[in-house]
């Protein structure tokens, strides 16, 4: 019976475009993804959520307590805490999509060879793509969700803008998820893999989470901006604060690309290892 199901997938797609990538059927691999969570994973996935809580009380209102209050410019002075809510947020997104589209796939490359199977069915390299993306996505909007439940009556979101701050981390996490998911295609060994974590800390630590990019010379403050994370945070950190302008479209332009390219080189990549 699922046999002649996907031969009937597969002879519905001959002929239309794409029809070696795409079936239309990403749910199927966001499917599996869900049933793995509930045997084991939502450890993992819990320990993400926590890990925000945890810098926002020992920063935010611990080492808070001797800061102040911060000056973010247009206007807005608030306490420190509301101030790297909003940086947490952002990185809490990025974590969430980052380590679903990264280890978990790297394994599922190398050793469980699951792509393999799923390409040898009806499924196309861009519904492999979309389905992990997918689920890498619904982790970080989850942490999302969760965060801003949690801040919102600490009063750390005085803003109705701030609402936005949850679609922002979404488009965050797409854009995060897809390009984790495209070089993880090209790795080949745990030690290349431990490279993410060296590039995602130092991200974190100077991206503007916890201080302005003022502090350091200007060639440095070049350098910041040109990452994905700072133009996570200054987006969500303005609509946070109500700072709604066209100058946040090209912070949206910016993770646009990412998912683009993403996208692109992840479907083109599992095609030349599993569709030779």
């Amino acid at each position: 019976m699922l046999v002649s199901a996907a031969v009937a997938i597969a002879d519905a797609r001959i002929g239309k475009y794409g029809e070696r990538t795409f079936s239309g059927r990403p749910h199927t691999v966001m499917e599996r993804s869900y049933i793995a969570f509930k045997s084991s994973a939502w450890i993992v996935v819990l320990s993400g959520f926590v890990e925000p809580l945890l810098y926002l009380f020992s920063f935010g209102y611990g080492l808070g307590k001797f800061i102040g209050t911060m000056n973010v410019g247009h206007g807005h002075v608030v306490t420190y805490a509301a101030y790297i809510a909003p940086a947490l947020l952002a990185t809490s997104a990025m974590n969430g999509a980052i380590y679903d589209s990264t280890f978990n796939v790297f394994w599922k490359i190398k050793f469980d060879r699951i792509y393999e199977g799923m390409l040898a069915t009806s499924l196309g390299p861009l519904d492999v793509a979309l389905g992990e993306i997918g689920w890498a996505l619904l982790r970080g909007f989850a942490y999302a969700v969760g965060f801003t439940t949690v801040i919102v009556p600490m009063g750390l979101i005085q803003n109705w803008w701030g609402i936005l701050a949850i679609p922002a981390a979404v488009l965050i996490a797409f854009g995060f998820a897809a390009i984790g998911m495209a070089i993880t295609t090209y790795m080949n060994s745990f030690q290349q893999m431990n490279m993410i974590q060296v590039v995602m800390l130092p991200m974190f630590l100077f991206s503007g989470s916890f201080y302005p990019l003022s502090v350091y010379p200007h060639w440095t403050q070049e350098i910041i901006k040109a990452l994905p994370l700072w133009h996570a945070i200054t987006l969500v950190r303005s609509l946070t604060l109500g700072d709604i302008s066209l100058g946040l479209l090209p912070h949206i332009a910016y993770f646009l690309v990412m998912i683009f390219l993403g996208l692109f080189f992840t479907t083109r990549r599992l095609t030349a290892l599993f569709m030779r």
